[in-house]
């Protein structure tokens, strides 16, 4: 790796680390980062997902004081734990043509609900509306979908958590973007343990990835409790239109 190749890398690892705290997607700019340089696509995707992690650790300490307290998100966290082993798993062991005609259609559906979360709040009702025990098996539901696909690829999760836990928690977007701060640190973490034993990393790419994301996922948390709720929605859907489509192309390409 030469130098301006290091400087790309820190520069995507900064964006990335930003734009994973405020919307999701951030993969987006570091796994054509790593293919820039020279890594095949598996290798890239697996550098990825060590090297995006630390971003989403220091995302969950940038927004620690919207965590909701309580069993329901205790109970998330092993559920994605779970899934993204699943995810991981399935990354190593099959070939990924299927699961990457699926991925574009499944972010651009998550956008979906959440551009249109109001109506379709008022069609399966409000979550403050929902027995207790339905709500608890829709949100373990939402985290192992998007704990899996976390696990497999990654791009765009957070987009597919802030969707989904949207319609089933009665919270704040703000609220609801720590929670998905905290549950994409546990599908990153849980990655990493899984790819540096068993995948083929590139660490010198880690290196510079990783710091950088750490810096970009504090300051984008930072800036999340700042924005209002009808501009966080926009820039999370603008962005996971844009994924859904980039990951469309890429795929039909």
């Amino acid at each position: 790796m030469d130098l301006s190749d290091a400087a790309l890398l820190l520069a995507a690892g900064l964006a990335a680390g930003t734009v994973n705290a405020v919307a999701g997607g951030g993969s987006l700019i570091t796994f054509p980062a790593l293919l820039a340089i020279g890594l095949p696509p598996v290798p890239a995707n697996v550098t990825n997902s060590l090297s995006i992690a630390p971003g989403y650790a220091a995302a969950v300490v940038g927004s620690r004081m919207d965590l909701p307290r309580g069993r329901l998100l205790a109970a998330m966290l092993p559920t994605a734990i779970v899934g993204a082993l699943v995810g991981a798993g399935l990354l190593l062991v099959t070939p990924a043509r299927a699961f990457e005609l699926v991925v574009p259609f499944l972010v651009l559906g998550a956008t979906a609900v959440l551009a249109f979360q109001d109506p379709l709040r008022r069609l399966v009702g409000h979550p403050r509306d929902l027995p207790p025990r339905r709500r608890a098996v829709t949100v373990q539901a939402m985290v192992a979908l998007a704990a899996v696909y976390g696990g497999y690829f990654g791009a765009a999760v957070g987009v597919m958590l802030v969707a989904g836990l949207g319609l089933v928690l009665d919270a704040t977007l703000a609220r609801v973007s720590a929670v998905k701060n905290l549950l994409s640190a546990v599908i990153g973490l849980t990655t990493v343990v899984v790819f540096a034993l068993a995948g083929p990393v590139n660490w010198a790419g880690v290196a510079v990835i990783a710091p950088a994301t750490l810096v970009g996922g504090y300051a984008g948390a930072r800036l999340v409790r700042r924005l209002p709720s009808v501009v966080l929605k926009t820039v999370i859907v603008v962005f996971g239109t844009t994924i859904g489509l980039y990951l469309l192309w890429r795929a039909l390409s």
